[in-house]
């Protein structure tokens, strides 16, 4: 499948084959894929909540509308971020790079979001938000659907994983086995809408 069949075809799935369990070689390679999305300072300051346990993914499902997608699907990922990726020895991000890079980008870093909470946050969904869409691809590439996910008290979810407070809960993907076929997909907005050229 190429990369636009994927993006064409990918649909957010809400029925799930409960008896399919995803081999622990198919979720590693979906947890290495999902690593590779980018990230401002390559800080990778998403975390990724890997749920299957059945008692947690039950506990899950009752604070999230009774969605059957909840324990039907293989896996959950809660995707977090780390609100405070920032303030990490650079080195961690850019250790590999050449040192001429290293004392170029390492003093940014930290200065680049002290003090700035709203960038932080922002900051923390984008990267999860790009995880997440890597992670939806790569999912489809294995085999699998996906369904992303907000319909959820966020405050229940962050008690029932126990979540840091320096850590920020960004939205739920369900992955598994399709058993029926998704709804008819939305019109898409006209591009005049949509898409502004140069200036609003």
């Amino acid at each position: 499948m190429t990369t636009k069949e994927n993006i064409e075809s990918r649909r957010s799935i809400k029925h799930y084959d409960p008896e399919h369990v995803m081999p622990e070689a198919d979720l590693q390679e979906l947890i290495r894929l999902t690593k590779l999305a980018p990230s401002s300072f390559n800080m990778q300051n998403y975390r990724l909540v890997v749920v299957r346990d059945k008692e947690l993914r039950d506990a899950l499902k009752a604070v999230a509308w009774d969605q059957a997608q909840v324990t039907d699907a293989s896996v959950i990922f809660l995707m977090c971020a780390d609100l405070t990726a920032h303030e990490a020895d650079p080195s961690l991000y850019w250790g590999h790079a050449p040192e001429p890079v290293q004392e170029m980008i390492g003093p940014m870093l930290k200065p680049f979001y002290e003090g700035k909470d709203q960038l932080i946050r922002d900051e923390a969904m984008r990267s999860t938000g790009l995880a997440g869409m890597t992670l939806m691809l790569a999912a489809r590439d294995l085999g699998y659907e996906s369904c992303p996910m907000v319909g959820y008290d966020a405050d229940a979810v962050a008690k029932l994983i126990n979540l840091p407070d320096d850590h920020a809960l960004s939205f739920m993907i369900a992955v598994g086995k399709q058993t029926q076929p998704a709804w008819p997909r939305g019109d898409r907005l006209p591009d005049s809408t949509v898409v502004i050229h140069d200036k609003f």
